[in-house]
């Protein structure tokens, strides 16, 4: 009989004035792929100057996968009440009650999450402070098949149309399927109002080109066209956040992009991985973000086109 093997010490990692620990270092998360969750923490460590900024403060879900990506998974909303008494919280409502949310303000925190076997935090559109006032504006782009081309051509026809109306906006990989196009709000409309406005955008966007955008939710209705979803934009909904790896194999990543990346064709949703890190890193698309704006002007302007 072969003898069991002896589980693998913890790792402890210095961050800070934290130490984190990192237990079974070598449980595979992507089998595929061999990716540990170890190398799933040090992705994250290396990422965190770059990811951070866009986690602090805000709400995250945790999606989960304590027995790999093949395995069951679950996303997590409340904290447990084993983490640690220095990871930061925010409790907030819901109807009949209230979450109590993870808030990742440091490294400390991000590692913490990986040893979860965390792959993916998703993240509030507000922060915790102002829940119901969101600082950013997601547009979310699939392909209604396996045809990325029409998701370029989306993005871009968005990016035109928010700069008529005066709004810079930032462009991600999703490492999913799609992009997002993400716009820096200044906090002072409520999410009701947000959405609404969004609404209006796709609106415009899909009567300009109606053979190749839709609204229409219901995907019998669709036809091959792109769906220009606006679902993101409310109170408790979430999004991924940017660097944050997906659950599949290659172990992809939600990765920022320059506008200009979409002239390659050869561009999906999955172009960069853990394993292409230090070509995610060698440049910052988002170094010199855009400052937050107002609506006011922009619903002024729309509702001179809004169909």
């Amino acid at each position: 009989m072969t003898p069991k093997k002896p589980p693998t010490p913890p790792e402890r990692v210095r961050v800070g004035r934290r130490t984190v620990e990192i237990s079974r270092p070598d449980k595979v998360l992507f089998p595929a792929d061999g990716i540990t969750k170890a190398d799933l923490a040090d992705y994250y460590r290396t990422v965190a100057q770059r990811m951070l900024p866009h986690l602090r403060g805000r709400p995250l879900m945790l999606e989960r996968h304590p027995d790999g990506i093949d395995g069951p998974a679950f996303m997590q909303k409340d904290v447990p009440d084993h983490f640690p008494d220095w990871v930061h919280r925010a409790e907030l409502p819901k109807e009949n009650g209230t979450v109590t949310y993870l808030i990742c303000d440091d490294t400390a925190t991000l590692l913490h999450l990986a040893n979860q076997a965390c792959t993916t935090p998703h993240r509030f559109l507000s922060k915790a402070d102002q829940p119901d006032h969101p600082d950013r504006l997601v547009f979310d782009l699939d392909p209604p098949g396996e045809e990325f081309s029409l998701v370029r051509d989306a993005a871009l026809a968005l990016h035109g149309l928010l700069d008529e109306l005066g709004l810079p906006s930032l462009l991600m990989t999703t490492g999913s399927r799609g992009l997002h196009v993400v716009v820096a709000l200044d906090r002072r409309t409520p999410f009701e109002d947000v959405r609404a406005f969004a609404r209006d955008v796709v609106d415009v966007l899909a009567a300009r080109q109606p053979d190749r955008f839709t609204t229409e939710a219901r995907k019998k209705a669709r036809h091959g066209r792109l769906y220009l979803d606006i679902g993101r934009n409310a109170y408790a909904q979430t999004a991924v956040a940017p660097y944050a790896v997906r659950a599949r194999p290659g172990a992809p990543v939600a990765a920022p992009l320059a506008w200009s990346d979409l002239d390659d064709p050869d561009l999906t949703a999955r172009r960069w991985t853990l394993s292409t890190i230090d070509g995610l890193l060698a440049d910052d698309p988002w170094r010199n973000p855009p400052r937050p704006r107002s609506l006011r002007r922009a619903r002024a302007l729309l509702r001179e086109e809004t169909p």
